[in-house]
């Protein structure tokens, strides 16, 4: 059970805090709701007797958060190289609502994108997960969003430099030679 005045995470939708809790009559069935303001002054009804049940949970304490921060400057985990299978992983860690499978998707994906890019879906994968890890460590560290997307930035620059992939000299060409289509040997 959690109280007014509570910070909590809503899995999928990132930390805000209880600002209420009310009686609401929906659909002929009276039951009472957490009401959550969530970052961007949005507002979440969740059912109080279901709230655990889908993952609602208190914010990290500062401990944790420092965990988090580690997250972000380890090397990146093994991911399918099908991106679509690399997708469904990743949104199963989302829906987990677990703050260090968030971290991790942020760095990893972080990661992907610096060396080669990503999908549409990932890319919006990727904004997703920041914000819900943003959400929570501005409630963790009282500190700004600006100031939390910063140390985040940071600290993936700083881990993609000390473990992105080693170039491969041997599969480098080594001399560029031009390509004329006007001198055809024959």
């Amino acid at each position: 059970m959690f109280n007014v005045g509570d910070k909590i995470v809503y899995p999928m939708h990132g930390a805000g805090t209880i600002e209420s809790i009310e009686e609401k009559d929906i659909l002929g069935e009276k039951q009472s709701y957490y009401i959550i303001k969530m970052p961007g002054e949005v507002k979440v009804m969740v059912p109080t007797s279901k709230a655990e049940d889908i993952g609602v949970r208190n914010i990290i304490s500062k401990e944790s958060a420092a965990k988090v921060f580690n997250v972000l400057e380890n090397d990146s985990t093994e991911m399918s190289m099908n991106w679509n299978k690399r997708y469904r992983d990743n949104m199963e860690k989302m829906k987990s609502g677990d703050i260090y499978e968030v971290a991790d998707i942020v760095r990893n994906l972080s990661f992907k994108q610096k060396e080669k890019g990503l999908s549409t879906a990932e890319k919006k994968m990727l904004t997703n997960a920041k914000q819900i890890l943003v959400s929570e460590l501005v409630l963790t560290e009282q500190s700004t969003t600006e100031e939390i997307e910063n140390v985040i930035n940071e600290k993936i620059n700083t881990s993609y430099e000390e473990f992105k992939p080693a170039v491969d000299s041997e599969n480098i060409v080594k001399k560029f030679i031009p390509f004329n289509a006007d001198n055809k040997e024959g």
